[in-house]
């Protein structure tokens, strides 16, 4: 059986990759790029595939059996360019294609939510089998909030009391390899999410505890934080989008309590103190134990 994994050489890719090479024989295991020699140090074939080129799609899918369909970053665009990789399997006859979709994306408040609809649409009308993985925040995504608050003693967002059912990359590519590897997973759509919900106050209280400091939270208003972020050099658009994810937050779009994800995985995910932890150390800032 032949797994191939698109943008294997993204942050996510290479976790599944690594993940899937404990599960299944790594000559098994076909990396999808856009410039195969970025994958040279994966371990497993590299083929060139690339979203907006259909002919390197049907080249790569060519005796694929599953197919991991990582969502593309270029919002706008990515309907279209996952369009052309569910039509390329359907060609090749891929017997099942994954999809990387978002938390409670059929209802989820969220704007990136839409794209992640129509994927999940297009897919389901492809006549391909298919499992669709439903992936919460990562935890990294906080990584400079942490940076941040320890620079300004304040962890700043718009998220209010939102609960954010977080989880790291690495949890998140082992469920996914677990779905890729194993069986009975046709037509069904797992919603992934930590084990642990928890607060952008929880944040600030974990980095205070860990750190030594106080670090207190600070909700603002909506575009009063977009203007903040934009004021650190972040794109105006991609400022505004953070802030809007903050307010879907409060709305309970990154909230799950089914605990899918650990049972797929076989034990808890990472909890956010382990993260906090580790940024903590790369600052040099930890409190000695």
């Amino acid at each position: 059986m032949t797994i191939a994994i698109t943008a294997a050489t993204g942050q996510l890719g290479r976790l599944v990759v690594q993940s899937l090479k404990t599960r299944a024989p790594h000559q098994e295991v076909v990396a999808l790029v856009r410039s195969p020699e970025k994958a040279a140090d994966l371990g497993v074939d590299a083929l060139d595939a690339d979203y907006d080129r259909p002919e390197t799609l049907d080249r790569a899918l060519a005796g694929v059996d599953t197919l991991l369909l990582i969502s593309g970053p270029d919002v706008g665009r990515r309907v279209a360019q996952h369009r052309r990789v569910i039509d390329a399997a359907r060609r090749a006859g891929v017997r099942r294609v994954v999809y990387t979709s978002a938390i409670h994306a059929d209802v989820s408040p969220l704007d990136i939510a839409v794209d992640h609809r129509a994927t999940e649409a297009d897919l389901t009308a492809s006549g391909v089998a298919y499992t669709i993985v439903r992936n919460s925040w990562y935890t990294e995504n906080y990584a400079s909030a942490i940076s941040g608050a320890l620079a300004s003693g304040a962890v700043l967002g718009s998220a209010d009391g939102a609960r954010i059912s977080s989880a790291t990359r690495a949890d998140y590519a082992e469920g996914i390899a677990t779905v890729l590897a194993g069986t009975g997973h046709e037509g069904r759509t797992y919603e992934l999410a930590g084990d642990e919900a928890w607060t952008m106050s929880d944040l600030a209280a974990e980095i205070s505890r860990q750190s030594g400091r106080t670090i207190v939270y600070r909700d603002l208003p909506p575009a009063e934080y977009a203007a903040i972020l934009a004021g650190f050099g972040i794109p105006e658009g991609v400022a505004k989008a953070i802030a809007g994810w903050d307010v879907a937050a409060a709305q309970g779009a990154l909230f799950d309590d089914s605990r899918t994800l650990s049972r797929l995985i076989g034990r808890p995910t990472t909890p956010l103190s382990a993260v906090v932890a580790g940024e903590l150390e790369r600052a040099g800032a930890a409190t000695p134990r």
